[in-house]
């Protein structure tokens, strides 16, 4: 046989003993660092190999991100059409029996459904999709071409506008991929109903990783309460009907006019949204010695990169500290952190050491996470990044 005539060479790439070690553990990202041999085209599903040329598993392949591989398989199967179908599935699969009581519901999580770098969020009839690295963005059309078939949805966006994309060389944008998307689409979370805007909303059009803590925080919520950065309201907005009255939150001035006509919309007379920069507003209100029967600290993630996580652990604490002093003896704290280098036993020192210096006794009634829509991958701890703790302030 010729050369000419001799099958082409699969794309593959060989992993160093420390890149083997993480596969083994579980862990679907591989680093550049660990990556000693790489023939592959930006995108590609590529073989990952060993030093000695022993088969991993197929990953999904970058050229200019850190994370050069991100594994789809353990063994020799063949990513093809089959292979993405069965996946998208599963996921669907996974969130049909989870019965949430919502028309706005994650179907896929990336890497905690097998299939990193993917995100699939239905808001009603609508589909919103990111691809955030090379290897999805490759695999878009066929992507949504399985959704269309699977789900039969009105329309699918790709909502491709996150900073991550840059790393893969991708560029920001968002991109009608199938169907009609319309500017505002109306979705329901338990009782109350939100329009979303799927184009410029944030994510994807709401934070739906919390609407499972939004109904939690209800059945402690009593007497006046406050939601501090509370984007559309969706924990004031819960906790309304339960207590006297509810103060949010929010720098945005788009929020704050969205909390007050979703409170108009459900005849909720007893919210207020106020703008305003929340680390202010507690000062101000410690200063007034105002006080506080329910209070929610949602804030958006302080620490993006693990640089960031000293001045984060500063900001978490001040607004825990503030918070707790505000809060009446016997009401409860509902307070959260959505960065997933902040981990659990950090978060939970950064609130000790904020209720040791506001002399305040703290009782944790429940500590909380993402909803089920958003599963944790156990062996991917980047995977767990909504942290909700539930304090009870004791005298």
């Amino acid at each position: 046989m010729s050369a000419s005539d001799a099958p082409p060479r699969l794309p593959t790439a060989v992993i160093s003993r420390k890149g083997v070690d993480r596969v083994r553990a579980g862990h679907p990202w591989i680093y550049r660092s660990d990556v000693t041999e790489f023939h592959a085209d930006r995108g590609d599903v590529v073989e990952v190999r060993d030093g000695r040329g022993a088969l991993l598993g197929r990953a999904l392949s970058s050229n200019e991100s850190q994370i050069t591989l991100r594994m789809l398989t353990r063994d020799a199967t063949i990513v093809d059409r089959a292979f993405w179908r069965e996946r998208l599935v599963s996921a669907i699969a996974v969130r049909e029996r989870l019965q949430f009581d919502a028309t706005a519901v994650r179907l896929v999580h990336g890497e905690a459904d097998l299939l990193p770098s993917l995100i699939v969020d239905r808001y009603a009839d609508v589909l919103v999709v990111q691809t955030l690295s090379q290897g999805t963005e490759a695999n878009r059309d066929l992507i949504v071409e399985l959704l269309v078939e699977l789900l039969q949805p009105r329309g699918v966006l790709l909502r491709n506008d996150p900073k991550v994309r840059t790393l893969e060389g991708l560029p920001q944008e968002v991109v009608l991929a199938y169907g009609e998307v319309p500017d505002v689409v109306e979705v329901r979370e338990g009782p109350l109903t939100y329009r979303v805007d799927p184009w410029h909303g944030q994510k994807t059009g709401l934070f739906l990783d919390q609407s499972e803590n939004h109904k939690a925080a209800a059945s402690y919520a009593r007497g006046r309460a406050l939601d501090a950065f509370s984007y559309q309201g969706g924990f004031a907005l819960r906790m309304a009907p339960l207590v006297q009255h509810v103060l949010a939150l929010d720098a945005s001035a788009d929020a704050v006019a969205a909390i007050t006509a979703n409170a108009a919309r459900h005849g909720l007379a007893n919210v207020e949204a106020r703008e305003a920069n929340v680390f202010d507003a507690l000062r101000e209100f410690e200063r007034a010695d105002a006080r506080f029967d329910t209070i929610v600290l949602d804030p958006p993630a302080f620490a993006k990169h693990k640089g960031a996580i000293p001045k984060a652990m500063s900001g978490y604490k001040d607004i825990n500290l503030r918070a707790l002093r505000l809060l009446n003896p016997g009401g409860h704290l509902i307070t959260c952190t959505c960065s997933a280098h902040v981990d659990e036993g950090m978060f939970g020192g950064i609130i000790l050491a904020a209720a040791t210096d506001a002399q305040v006794p703290v009782v944790v009634v429940e500590k909380r996470m993402q909803a089920r829509d958003h599963p944790v991958l156990l062996s991917v701890p980047e995977t767990y990044y909504l942290k909700c703790f539930v304090l009870r302030r004791a005298a």
